[in-house]
This record gives structure tokens, C-alpha cells and sequence, in this order.
């Protein structure tokens, strides 16, 4: 099993130095907003994923009037003990360690320590573009095949050479047709690669999520999802051509996995037009715990799952029903916040389940 047993943050978030000492399976940390629950859970996914689950910038994670801050984790996977060190400077580069060795490239260590983490604003996977949708694909995906990644990044940049290229055949009044034709031959290796990797993942996924559904909301909800995409009987290179003058027109490409999505419907309704904040919500869960079984699977041990103020918005028979599931059935490590001490402790003691509680 894979267990974090020591977090130290200096200069991280609101973090000046602070080190936490883990010793259960799990871990409830409560306090009022503002305390910093969430950034330890954040602090716990950096280290996992070499960058934060908030925000993009690495400099907005460093704690205000400092130069710098520094990550340290200890963790156990099948007894041996692993130190992870992530060092971030204003001036000059990110660093990653493990054991005291710098990684060669930071996508080594994508993977090696996989993690879940659920938080209020990742409603916006159900209800937003689809561009949310493809990237909680992508981020599973690329922590099993470190294949995928690399082919997700020569995608993106041949997809951006491409479009860049679009629009220069407006801005100069000429084409390149045949220049156009080599971005598209290098489009079609890596985005065939992705569409085979994205079409057996969703195989998979898509029984798990309507179990997960069920097992939340109750068997009076019929939950439905597709994975869609414009290479679904259509070779890519003849979609290529066939989008070209439509691409030539509005200066970007439109067809391809860049457009992929995934589509859910509630009672054979969009899900999007009909759903409940808690409908919503149980949806979320039932993605990510679905994302947790698959990486289950494929590593051989459950990863971390960061649950972050998971109590918002579901009523509390969909809560009893999650937390059952998360503290007795799954057997990985679990972090969860709140901001009422007593409400988690009550609903630890109603599971009977071992647990430790950090007050910040």
C-alpha cells in the first residue's frame, strides 16, 4: 500500500514551515477556511505530481514576501521508504528529487506516486467545455503510459504548428498546401495513438462511473456516458482533408482529438440541463472514484485520495454512501477536510473506522 508518512512545507501557500506526521489509513483535517487544509492537500499533490491541482503558476504557490519554498515528503510502498524533495526558487529552476537524486525530466516522475484529488470546483468537469473533460482523460491516462504523455505533447505541438500555419494563410494572402500536408502526416501517428488509448480507457471507465453513480445516488438515477469523438469510423488523415476547407476558412483545426469529449445523460436527458447541485456532485465522485479503480488496476496498489470539503452540497444519505465506500471498502490512504470537527468525527465513529484528525 502506498502510505504517506511525513510532510514537511516551508515558505508553501500560508505555510511558513510546518511538518505533519501521518499514522493512520485515515486522515481528517478540519479547521476554518482560511487555516490552509486545502494547501496541504495541494502540498501533498505536488509532491505527487511535480505542480499544483489550483493553479497553474508555480511562483503564486510561494508564500507571500518570500524568494522560494520547499517540499518534502516521506512515503511507504511495500516497506520500502521513498523521500521526495520538490524545491521552487523565484530565480532559477524547479527542482524534483527522489531519494536525493534529480529526476533527468519531471514526466519520470508522473505516475510513480499516482494520486486522486476531489475538490468543490471540479463540478466544473461535468458542467463546463470539454476541454475539462479531455484533460481529466489526459491526466489519468498519462499516469499509466508514460507513452501517452509523450505522444499528448508532440500532438499539442504539431496541433499548435498547424493552426499557427492556418492563420498565416490569412494574414499573407498565399497557401502552403504542401507544408500543410507534413503537419498533417505528424498529426495522424501521435492522435491515432491517443484515440486507440482514449477509446479502451473509456471502455473501462464508463461501467465503473455508472456503478459508482448507483452505488452514490441510489438505483432511483440512471446515469449514461459516450466518449465522442470525430474519429469514430473515420480514419484521421481522411478527416484531416475532409475538414480543410473549413479550416482554411476559420484559420484552426477542427477536427481531431483535440474536439474529443465525453457525454452524460441523466435518465436519457442532458445531463447539463437537468441535474441537481447534488446529482452533479455524486456525478463527480462517481468519475473520480472511477479514476481510482483504474489506477488501482494498473499499478498494482491504491493511490492517495485527497478529498477536499467533500461535505458541500451532498445531502447525507449520498455522504454516508460515499464515505462508506472511501474509509471501509477502499484500502488506500485517504486525506479528507471540513471545516466541522464534529461532523467528521461523527461520521468516522458511525463508520467505525480508525482514523487520525488534524486540527489546523
Amino acid at each position: 500500500m502506498l502510505q504517506l508518512k511525513k510532510i514537511s512545507l516551508t515558505q508553501f501557500k500560508n505555510y511558513q514551515f510546518t511538518s505533519f506526521d501521518f499514522s493512520e489509513r485515515v486522515v481528517a483535517v478540519c479547521g476554518l477556511n482560511g487555516k490552509g487544509k486545502t494547501n496541504l492537500l495541494d502540498a501533498i499533490y505536488y509532491c505527487c505530481f511535480a505542480k499544483s491541482y489550483f493553479l497553474k503558476t508555480d511562483g503564486l504557490n510561494i508564500r507571500f514576501n518570500n524568494d522560494g519554498f520547499r517540499l518534502e515528503t516521506f512515503f511507504d510502498n511495500s516497506k520500502e521508504q521513498q523521500k521526495i524533495v520538490c524545491i521552487n526558487r523565484i530565480a532559477g529552476k524547479k527542482e524534483l528529487l527522489l531519494n536525493d537524486m534529480p529526476y533527468g525530466k519531471f514526466s519520470e516522475h508522473i505516475g510513480k506516486f499516482p494520486a486522486v484529488m476531489i475538490a468543490p470546483d471540479d463540478v466544473g468537469m461535468i458542467m463546463g467545455g470539454s476541454e475539462e473533460r479531455r484533460r481529466f482523460m489526459d491526466m489519468v491516462l498519462c499516469q499509466v503510459d508514460v507513452r501517452y504523455l509523450q505522444n499528448l505533447v508532440t500532438y499539442n505541438k504539431v496541433l499548435q504548428q498547424r493552426n499557427s500555419l492556418l492563420k498565416r494563410f490569412t494574414e499573407q494572402g498565399k497557401t502552403d498546401w504542401p507544408l500543410l500536408e507534413v503537419l498533417d502526416e505528424q498529426l495522424v501517428e501521435p492522435g491515432n495513438f491517443i484515440y486507440d488509448k482514449r477509446k479502451a480507457f473509456t471502455a473501462a471507465l464508463i461501467p465503473l462511473v455508472e456503478k459508482f453513480y448507483k452505488l452514490i445516488a441510489g438505483n432511483k438515477e440512471n446515469i449514461t456516458m459516450e466518449y465522442e469523438s470525430s474519429l469514430h469510423g473515420s480514419g484521421f488523415y481522411d478527416l484531416l482533408n475532409n475538414f480543410r476547407q473549413k479550416d482554411f476558412l476559420l484559420q484552426r483545426s477542427n477536427a481531431g482529438i483535440h474536439k474529443d469529449d465525453l457525454i452524460f445523460k441523466l435518465d436519457g436527458q442532458v445531463f447539463k440541463t437537468t441535474a441537481s447541485q447534488g446529482q452533479r456532485k455524486s456525478l463527480l465522485f462517481a468519475l473520480k472514484l472511477a479514476e481510482f479503480e483504474l489506477l488501482k488496476a494498473n499499478k498494482g496498489f491504491a493511490p492517495l485520495l485527497l478529498l477536499d470539503d467533500v461535505f458541500e452540497k451532498l445531502d447525507d444519505n449520498r455522504m454516508q454512501q460515499l464515505l462508506h465506500w472511501v474509509c471501509n471498502e477502499n484500502e488506500g490512504q485517504v486525506f479528507i477536510t471540513d471545516t466541522h470537527t464534529d461532523r467528521l468525527q461523527q461520521a468516522f465513529e458511525k463508520l467505525q473506522v480508525n482514523y487520525q484528525l488534524i486540527e489546523l
